[in-house]
């Protein structure tokens, strides 16, 4: 064979490489289909219906179903920024290509959605395309949202109708060429948004369904726990295997037994979900405790065990990263224990603004809430999510609980980074190695 013709078998071959590589990334599988069987119409499904508020709710009034639709769907979390009111927008979600800026979703009429007609909120809803036209950035999650009936959007259109209209213009989103191009955002959505609705899988149960139809359509659980393709499509591939979200890691949620939640009991994950703590395992902060708060909290318990059921479904996949959670207390004096290597300051911080509510074996003495011993945060060898709380606080998932101050004001990177070290040393499972430079970048992400 001659050199040109090497040439171009090589090139061709390329081609071929990249068109399979290509078709394989497109070809993704969508959020339902690791649980295999058919899907029937929603019209014809014989169990109870999956969509729409529960059962005890069904003779409410609509605005009381549009508002738990709403929650449901966890809006005002997004659309609310800290110390504004809710629903009207403004809140900053910095990202690797820039800032982005929610927007608001009140009745006003110039700077909300006010001037919009059902038939636009539904557009926007499950196509991602404002009024005017423009393409909507998919940190709103309209290709989880398109599976939402249209009486479902219609639902939380009425009750957005009913709240109180905020004068608020937003920023304009800050971002880097060529993502500041709306119009991209036509072409991943025609590539990514599925654009239809929840068909139910009538080889599952009906609570299973009603779980489906909760995890993926109003809470959109994959948006934060689903790892990402370098298009920012969710890789279902590795459905719910976990992911690093806002600056939080939102954690595995599979069914594997160590770095998943394959070893809670169906009672813990529901105490988790409705109140954002579960003995032996933590307590949620970050974007988990604001999503428990404002939406997960407010579901019925048959909704909270719908979705403890659809979870259990989720094929087991591992994360390497992540080591078996440690179950064993500390010693209750701080002595020579795991954290002997832990940089000095880290206990000294510790001592000082952390040991009266932690305690120093790990299980509080305060409150159950604050208990270290078997959190997935303090078990991450990251220790993401251990800074994140440092810098941040957590007001826990109710506002009956006592509240964890922000502490990112009074203490130095260096600092934080060294209490992150020690407290993953001493009641985790392996040791951190967080830096200053890691705390301050950080500190831009939320």
């Amino acid at each position: 064979m001659t050199a040109s013709r090497w040439v171009l078998a090589i090139a061709l071959g390329g081609v071929v490489i990249v068109a399979a590589a290509g078709l394989w990334y497109l070809a993704s599988p969508g959020p339902l289909t690791f649980a295999g069987g058919g899907t029937v119409r929603l019209a014809d499904y014989k169990g109870s219906q999956p969509t729409g508020v529960p059962a005890e709710l069904a003779q409410s009034d609509p605005l009381s179903r549009g508002r738990y639709l709403t929650d449901a769907a966890d809006c005002q979390a997004c659309h609310t920024r800290e110390g504004g009111l809710p629903f009207a927008g403004g809140r900053a979600f910095q990202t690797q290509f820039g800032t982005l800026y929610s927007s608001n979703i009140t009745p006003d009429r110039e700077t909300g959605i006010g001037a919009w007609s059902p038939a636009d909120f539904l557009r926007a809803v499950h196509k991602g395309v404002r009024p005017d036209g423009a393409h909507l950035y998919p940190a709103f999650p309209y290709a989880a949202y398109t599976y939402l009936t249209d009486e479902d959007v219609q639902a939380i259109w009425t009750y957005l109708g009913s709240v109180a209209a905020v004068r608020n213009p937003v920023p304009a989103n800050d971002l880097a060429f060529p993502f500041n191009q709306r119009w991209l955002m036509g072409i991943w959505s025609a590539l990514f948004n599925p654009d239809h609705r929840f068909t139910p899988n009538g080889q599952r149960s009906a609570e299973w369904n009603r779980g489906a139809y909760l995890a993926e359509a109003l809470a959109h659980c994959g948006e934060c726990h689903t790892p990402r393709t370098p298009l920012q499509s969710l890789d279902n591939r590795r459905k719910f295997a976990g992911a690093l979200t806002a600056g939080w890691r939102a954690y595995n949620i599979t069914a594997h037994p160590a770095t998943g939640v394959g070893d809670w009991n169906d009672a813990g994950l529901a105490q988790y979900l409705a109140t954002g703590h579960a003995a032996n395992h933590g307590t949620a902060s970050g974007p988990m405790g604001e999503a428990i708060d404002l939406s997960l909290s407010r579901l019925t318990p048959g909704d909270v065990q719908a979705l403890v059921t659809y979870l259990r479904s989720v094929p087991s996949i591992a994360s390497p990263d992540f080591p078996a959670v440690r179950t064993a207390v500390a010693d209750s004096a701080p002595g020579s224990g795991l954290e002997a290597n832990a940089d000095s300051l880290g206990k000294q911080v510790f001592a000082g603004a952390c040991s009266g509510c932690h305690g120093w074996s790990g299980a509080s003495p305060v409150i159950e809430r604050a208990t270290l011993t078997g959190s997935r945060a303090i078990n991450d060898p990251t220790a993401v999510n251990v800074v994140q709380t440092v810098l941040n606080g957590s007001a826990g998932a109710s506002s009956s609980s006592p509240a964890m101050p922000a502490f990112g004001a009074d203490y130095s990177d260096a600092e934080i980074a060294a209490v992150a070290n020690y407290v993953t040393a001493r009641f985790g499972a392996r040791a951190s190695a967080v830096t200053p430079r890691t705390v301050a970048h950080l500190r831009t992400t939320m």
